[in-house]
């Protein structure tokens, strides 16, 4: 973490310590809530509490950088604790914010590495959209415990203090987490097969070739549509390779001007929707093998305001 030197050689401890670590903070609280709104909304009121306290207490601090990450956390806990109740109101099934990429996709390879390594934290698997689902079955504490230490590498003693249990508590706590996600997660596919499958779904879709669709699909797959009462979609998943690609031409039935646009989503191949050059659907999927056993197709115009300021800065 960035540490704030001593003395008056810097005018405004405060600038270096948002410079070096907003970005920081904002893929941690992104990972915490699964909505990068939220985390935007977390990382402002963190800094609205460092500026609330004076000077003194700032200059105080031995590491800003630390400070504003347990200050966010901590925050993020808190709303953690209220969101399955928010949910429970949510018109239809809640997925998490899809999470638009820096580059598109070509043959399954991302482009150029990224120069800040806070860039490359947002491409690794703890931001894929099946690693997110299964965050959403955790509880709060374990799930902070979870990202904190082994996305971020806090000691247990350091999340500790944040979640407010005891490292022994923690280490427990991360140790479940755990064996959700090893239970949940196939073994990973290679993202140049990813992004083949994937390229054939968008092609048969476009085609409106049910067989083609059906082939790529996994007889127990699962497709989940999140509207949140703003836009159409199913509110309960849907179940078998068939029904899934059925509701797929449906939706190619309904808008035949749809333009399909090969895409990285939260770090891994997917698909963009657009009508008239507007983002209407968002695309995640989870390959298994050669097939594809779960998609996220997300509706709610308020989760895909991000993604048309990226295609502006990223054509």
């Amino acid at each position: 973490m960035t540490r704030s030197e001593p003395g008056h050689s810097r005018p405004d401890p405060t600038l270096s310590a948002i410079m070096s670590e907003r970005r920081q903070l904002i893929n941690l609280a992104y990972r915490l809530l699964g909505s990068l709104a939220e985390a935007e909304d977390v990382v402002q009121e963190t800094y609205a509490r460092w500026y609330a306290m004076s000077q003194q207490q700032q200059e105080a601090i031995e590491s800003p950088g630390a400070w504003l990450t347990k200050v966010a956390s901590r925050i993020c806990l808190d709303l953690l604790g209220s969101a399955r109740a928010r949910r429970e109101r949510y018109v239809g099934e809640w997925i998490p914010e899809p999470l638009p990429g820096r580059t598109e996709w070509i043959n399954g390879r991302t482009g150029g590495a990224t120069a800040d390594p806070a860039d490359r934290v947002t491409l690794d698997e703890s931001i894929n959209m099946a690693f997110l689902v299964v965050l959403e079955s955790m509880t709060p504490a374990e799930r902070v415990a979870l990202i904190l230490h082994d996305v971020f590498r806090y000691s247990f003693a350091e999340v500790a203090e944040i979640v407010g249990r005891t490292p022994a508590a923690c280490r427990q706590l991360a140790s479940s987490a755990r064996r959700r996600i090893r239970a949940s997660q196939p073994p990973a596919t290679p993202t140049a097969q990813q992004a083949g499958i994937v390229r054939n779904f968008k092609q048969a879709w476009e085609a409106r070739d049910i067989d083609a669709l059906i082939g790529l699909l996994d007889p127990e797959a699962t497709a989940i549509a999140d509207g949140g009462g703003l836009a159409s979609a199913h509110l309960h998943p849907i179940a078998g390779g068939e029904p899934i690609a059925r509701a797929f031409l449906e939706v190619a039935e309904k808008a035949p001007d749809l333009t399909l646009l090969e895409r990285t989503v939260n770090g891994q191949p997917g698909l963009v929707a657009q009508l008239d050059g507007v983002t209407v659907v968002v695309v995640a999927f989870d390959v298994a093998g050669d097939r594809i056993k779960h998609i996220w197709a997300v509706r709610n115009p308020e989760k895909l305001r991000p993604w048309t300021t990226a295609w502006r800065a990223y054509p």
